[in-house]
């Protein structure tokens, strides 16, 4: 993987860590634009919550 790739190629589904490493910031600040856009993960994996992908944009949005 070089620096600047994109890291949600070929990926269904993403958690909030993965969301925070793709926009740059910290995880705190993803799950809180998740809580107030009241998106619901897609499945769980254990503890894990797992969202669709394109919870990545409505994010970034948020946090603009």
């Amino acid at each position: 993987m070089q620096p600047g790739e994109p890291i949600l190629t070929e990926q269904a589904t993403v958690t909030v860590g993965v969301i925070a490493k793709e926009l740059g910031v910290s995880d705190a600040k993803v799950k809180k634009a998740i809580e107030a856009l009241k998106i619901e993960p897609v499945a769980k994996r254990g503890v894990c919550k797992l969202y669709a992908t394109d919870v990545v944009d409505a994010v970034k949005k948020t946090l603009a």
